[in-house]
Parts: structure tokens; sequence; C-alpha cells
């Protein structure tokens, strides 16, 4: 099986893609602003990242291999890392000197915190005039919000997304990953990229405002309208899509499930061929998508009860032989047993040098002509400071050893494979 997955060198290579040439600030935590730089890191952007000596919290998320964390591996990918003491005026002077240099600068701190620094829009675009500053947070830069601790579990609470997730008859579930964050790192690359792209014409840069709860709001978009024209509160609706039937996961005779969406009428139309049940479209409860809407039960019952009588496998062949969209619920071990995660190099090997080597997931998306390339897996903490601040400030080793023993950087080597 790994024999199969594209196996990525640790060897730096000229960055290609993109993003190439463009320099990227990061000085976040957790996920969503890790996230947001990874993406950038992925299509070529040249991304420092800045941690404290103890290491991102995102270090501490996930499984471990030893003493090396799994997650940061990928999360932290296609990165320099360096660690400052931000709590430190002269880490905060480094910090600013890099990001006079920079193109964009991501953070991920409490508004107010980068201004306290002397890191703020105002200061840096003073001297920076092209600057595009990413700034995540729980709740915006501005509102009555805007100084609550946020945390992409509590703002997906706030962004009505969480109150549809799971089944009606108990209480709202969550997925097992930081889904809001993920949406709002992927939101922040956007505006980032759409800022560069404004820049080529004004020479000027801006400020990109993601809000965690304003990222997850947004996946709330068809019950917007509805509220404010009909008063509609939507509510939980399990593994249905309201609205949009047949769309449901049916059980099977092995006591799997497969999901089946066929609400259009040509699909529901080969749905009914695949049953051996073509009469069922002359029901009128059946007959339209919108009579369909009304009557979920009735139909999913029939489905169901078909689906019930026939194992995984033969529902999979019949379903892909009639054209109807339909899947069975992967796991992690699905995934990795895929012929077609590996041919779209979804499952990337990489050489690690803390892990030996790490499986991580491919780029998205895939561009034909200038892709993204995973060069290299996240590494230890600091393990770049001396060369980042060498490089890109011009330190020489007596000041960078008088930093560290200061406590205001810290720099590491690679840990052997395995922990």
């Amino acid at each position: 099986m790994h024999q199969d997955m594209r196996r990525t060198s640790a060897a730096a290579q000229p960055a290609t893609g993109p993003l190439a040439g463009v320099r990227v600030i990061e000085l976040t935590s957790t996920v969503a602003g890790p996230f947001c730089g990874r993406l950038l890191a992925d299509f070529g952007a040249d991304v420092i990242k800045i941690e404290p000596a103890d290491g991102d919290a995102v270090r501490t998320m996930g499984e471990r291999k030893g003493d090396a964390s799994l997650y940061a591996a990928s999360i932290l990918r296609n990165k320099k890392l360096i660690a400052l003491d931000m709590r430190q005026p002269e880490a905060q002077a480094l910090v600013r000197d890099m990001v006079l240099q920079a193109d964009i600068f991501i953070e991920n701190f409490r508004p107010g915190t980068m201004e306290k620094w002397g890191l703020g829009y105002a200061d840096l675009s003073a001297g920076n005039p092209g600057l595009v500053m990413v700034r995540i947070s729980g709740y915006g830069q501005t509102g009555p919000y805007s100084q609550r601790p946020g945390y992409g579990v509590t703002s997906e609470a706030i962004s009505g997304l969480r109150d549809l997730t799971g089944d009606p008859d108990r209480p709202p579930a969550r997925v097992a990953t930081s889904l809001t964050d993920y949406i709002t790192g992927l939101y922040a690359a956007f505006g980032a990229a759409m800022a560069l792209v404004e820049r080529a014409q004004s020479g000027r840069g801006q400020v990109v405002d993601a809000a965690l709860y304003e990222a997850a709001f947004s996946f709330v978009e068809p019950h917007i309208p509805a509220y404010a024209a009909l008063n509609t509160v939507a509510t939980r609706a399990g593994s249905r899509l309201p609205g949009h039937v047949p769309n449901n996961l049916y059980p099977t005779a092995d006591g799997r499930y497969i999901q089946i969406v066929a609400a259009s009428n040509p699909i529901f139309r080969r749905l009914l061929g695949a049953m051996q049940c073509d009469s069922l479209i002359e029901d009128s409860r059946f007959a339209t998508p919108a009579a369909r809407a009304r009557h979920p039960d009735e139909l999913d019952s029939v489905i169901g009860a078909w689906t019930g009588s026939l194992p995984l496998a033969t529902l999979e062949a019949l379903l892909a032989a009639a054209d109807v969209p339909a899947a069975r619920i992967y796991n992690i071990a699905d995934i990795f047993a895929d012929p077609h995660y590996r041919q779209r190099d979804m499952l990337q090997r990489v050489a690690s040098q803390e892990l030996g080597e790490a499986t991580v997931p491919g780029i998205v998306p895939k561009l034909s002509r200038t892709p993204g390339h995973v060069q290299w897996a996240g590494r230890a903490v600091g393990v770049d400071t001396r060369a980042v601040l060498a490089d890109r400030l011009g330190l020489p080793d007596q000041a960078i050893d008088a930093l560290a023993r200061a406590g205001i950087v810290t720099e590491s080597k690679p840990q052997p494979a395995g922990g």
C-alpha cells in the first residue's frame, strides 16, 4: 500500500508554484493560522513561522510518535521554523524588521495585541506600504465581541453551524476535527491571495480580517434568506439534507451504510431503474423534486428497505452501473487502501527529520501549470532560527548567540527519527 504513495524528498529545492517569491511571516498558533500559512507555503510562498520556545500549541494536538508530533509534520510543512519569546521587546523588534521585508504577515492574537507590540497595521504599513496583513480572530477586529477569547469550537457555536450538526433528537454534534479553524484558514489564505492580486494594480497592501464565527456562518447560507422571508428556523436533520430528497444514508444487509444522492428527476429515474421500481415515479408523492422534499420519510423507507436487502458491494456495483451518485462511508483505513487517493497523490510520503518519514495529505487544489508541492515535513521548534536571522536580518553568529543566551530566541537541532 505505502509503496504506491508519492514520496517527497526533504532536500530543499527552489520554490515553485504561483506564490514563489512571496515572503510570508506567520505569527500564529493552534490551527487556523498555521493552516493558512501551510496553504501559502504549499504553493511556493517563503513562509517563516514564529513559535515560542516550547512550540506551537498545535504540536500538542493529535497523535505522537515518540516525542514528535505527527500533526505538526503536516500542518507545519514547507515552513522555516524559528522560536522567539514575543513577550520581550527585542523579539518584537526582530519580527518588525522581518515584516518590513515581507509581502504577507499572518497573526491570530486577540485584537489589540499586535498594536501593543508595535506590530499593528498602521505602524507596519508606514514602513512597508505593500504589506498584506492577515488577521485571524474569533469575532473579528471590531464589534462588541472582538475582545472575547475565540476558539473554533466556540465561534462555531455562535455561527449557527453547530446547531445544524447532528441528529434532531440529541444535542448538537461536532466533527472530530477543527472544522471552523480550517474553514477560516482557507478564507484567510484566499483573502491574502486576493489582496496580492489587487496590490499588483494599486501597489498598496491592506488588512484581511478573517473571523472564525463569520467563516462558519458563511456555511449556513441557505438558511439565512429562508429565515428572513419565512421566519423558518433551520433544525438538525441528521444524515439528511433538508429539501433535497433523496439525499441520505441508507443501511445495507451487511451492517454498513451507503450515501445515495438522487434528488433531480433524471438521477431519481436511474435510481428507480436500479431498484427495479420504475413505476414509483408515477406516485404523486415522488413525481417531482418538490413533492419528494415534502415526503422524505416515505421515500427513505422505500429506499432503505431495498438497500437493507443487499450487501454494500452489490449496492455499489448496481448504483455505479446506473450512474447514480453513491458512496460508502470511508474511514481513514479505507482512504489509505483506495487507488483513487493514490493516483491523485493525496497521500504523500515525505522525509522527516524527526520521524524518518511521515505521510501527509496532498495538495489542494491541483493547478495544471504551476502546481503546489510538499517539499519537507514540519520540523523541530527553532530549527531555522539561526539561518533565518542571519539570512533575513544579517545578524552575525555572535549577535544570535547573545539573543539565545538572553532567552529572546531559541534554536534547536533536529531530533533523531522517532524521538
